[in-house]
């Protein structure tokens, strides 16, 4: 249905600062909802070329050769109402209320984010927002928002540094050792090879880090606003 359903826009979501459209996908009598950026809604930034919703899709498919179903389903949609840009299923059964700050609150969620913070660190993820991390009915945690990561330069912004410190999982370097022999070859169509090259090295030292990093003291590793 996100492929080929009929997009019909429903609203823009607030406080983004690209274009950032709730639609409805619409194919044999069914409806789901989606959430549609495209690349004409995107502001020029000095440090990311044009197609951030690229990025996007770039962080689903990562997470899903890692198997780790952080990012909810992301495609490609050349046909939307304004062009070419993103789809990514929303979350009917997303806690609106909750983000990062109230869910670390609750240890039976430090696992799930625990992993989204290793994720961010492989894809350089320059906005790691508090509202950015999703609980959903069953508990789990997703994450959203990937436009501005994959960059070759270090732009690590996020705020989850609570588990500096703490041990990797294996399974999740073993994970991160898979992918670093072995690049997903989907990625072709979304990063330069600079870009692939550089999510490569990061997967290797990750694979071989033992623990999380502390907060730097001489960066700037918080993104604005946190929530």
């Amino acid at each position: 249905m996100l492929a080929e359903g009929e997009i019909t826009v429903e609203g823009r979501l607030p406080w983004s600062s690209n274009a950032t459209l709730l639609v409805a996908v619409a194919a044999d009598g069914e409806c789901l909802r989606a959430v549609y950026k495209p690349e004409r809604g995107e502001r020029p930034l000095w440090d990311f070329p044009p197609g951030l919703w690229r990025r996007e899709i770039a962080a689903y498919r990562v997470s899903e050769a890692l198997g780790w179903s952080i990012v909810p389903e992301t495609i490609a949609r050349a046909d939307g109402p304004f062009g070419e840009g993103s789809l990514q299923l929303f979350l009917e059964d997303a806690d609106q209320q909750s983000h990062y700050f109230t869910l670390l609150e609750d240890p039976a969620h430090h696992d799930d984010l625990r992993r989204i913070a290793v994720f961010d660190l492989l894809i350089n993820n320059a906005d790691r927002k508090g509202g950015h991390c999703l609980r959903t009915s069953d508990t789990r945690i997703c994450g959203i928002d990937h436009g501005l990561a994959f960059r070759t330069q270090p732009s690590l912004r996020t705020v989850i540094w609570d588990f500096g410190g703490e041990q990797l999982d294996d399974a999740w370097r073993s994970d991160l050792a898979r992918m670093a022999e072995a690049m997903p070859d989907d990625l072709e169509d979304l990063l330069t090879r600079a870009e692939r090259e550089a999510l490569r090295i990061r997967a290797r030292a990750l694979a071989e880090t033992e623990r999380l990093p502390y907060v730097p003291e001489d960066d700037r590793p918080y993104p604005w606003p946190l929530v």
